[in-house]
């Protein structure tokens, strides 16, 4: 198991009292200048183990740093307070922007991420709750991490605990039917403590996630299961902030958050091809030049 960075948990801490703190545009400023990091570390992080899921690690960059950088109630030196709150990444294939935003965090240090997905690197493909502080469980398998986050929001209710549940899902992972029934059982259970964020970056590997199977109306499917729907720009922070607010209605909360696949580098961005596709050298100095200005 990776230890906890000391420096980096000091970090964490002032960041999150400056996001707490300051104006919209101080928490915009800092949220947004930890995403250009986390970003910039996924790439090298994928240029080092050439391999990878890098346009999918590109669109859910901006939400899990809003969560870890301003919603999470999670401490990095006590990983498993039974008090925190649960973040699942049911995405689990885009395992290399979750360490980043990690380690950025204050979880385990920064000079960990160059092992990433190296031979016995705690930084597998896919996070192991096992290895990696900050990972609540095992995901990989499309489909899975949902309904573990509904049993973590369950069992947050009949033990009548007060953290929040939060997992991220893709948007071609919905085609997977044990979402939905994660989603009527979440309803049925009226899990406010509940929020699922989708990453709609409308591709999956290999085509559009319309192409694939049809998904529209997203927004009404989650209604319909009885669930609070709150649609948002999945690259605004301020926004995300706002959708990643308690539920109002005593329902799980769904927010689909329309993000572009590949985002911050141009030629990756909305290109079917990026799913898993490796930068060569040339590439790599391009996306981290871009991810400068």
């Amino acid at each position: 198991m990776l230890t906890t960075d000391p420096a980096g948990t000091v970090r964490f801490r002032e960041r999150r009292r400056r996001v707490a703190e300051e104006d919209l545009a101080g928490r915009l400023r800092e949220l947004g200048q930890l995403s250009t990091d986390v970003r910039r570390s996924v790439v090298r992080m994928i240029d080092g183990a050439q391999l990878g899921h890098i346009g999918g690690d590109l669109s859910v960059t901006d939400i899990l740093v809003t969560l870890f950088g301003g919603v999470l109630a999670v401490d990095p030196e006590k990983p498993r307070d039974p008090d925190r709150d649960r973040f699942i990444l049911s995405k689990g294939h885009c395992a290399a922007a979750l360490y980043a935003t990690l380690a950025h965090s204050g979880f385990f240090p920064l000079s960990e991420l160059s092992s990433f997905m190296a031979p016995l690197s705690p930084l597998n493909g896919h996070p192991n709750r096992r290895k990696v502080p900050g990972v609540e469980t095992n995901t990989g398998p499309l489909g899975h991490g949902f309904p573990v986050a509904v049993g973590c929001a369950l069992a947050a209710k009949v033990a009548g605990r007060s953290y929040r549940t939060f997992v991220v899902l893709g948007d071609g992972e919905l085609q997977e039917g044990s979402n939905w029934e994660a989603a009527m059982t979440a309803a049925h259970y009226d899990l406010a403590s509940l929020t699922a964020v989708v990453d709609r970056n409308r591709l999956q590997q290999g085509a559009r996630t319309e192409e694939t199977k049809r998904l529209e109306p997203l927004a009404d499917k989650w209604a319909s299961f009885g669930w609070e729907v709150r649609g948002v720009d999945g690259h605004d922070h301020g926004e995300l902030l706002s959708a990643l607010r308690p539920s109002t209605t005593g329902r799980p909360v769904a927010v689909v958050a329309d993000t572009v696949k590949g985002k911050g580098v141009s030629f990756i961005e909305d290109r079917v091809e990026w799913h898993h596709k490796v930068p060569n050298a040339a590439q790599v100095q391009a996306a981290l030049e871009e991810l400068s200005r």
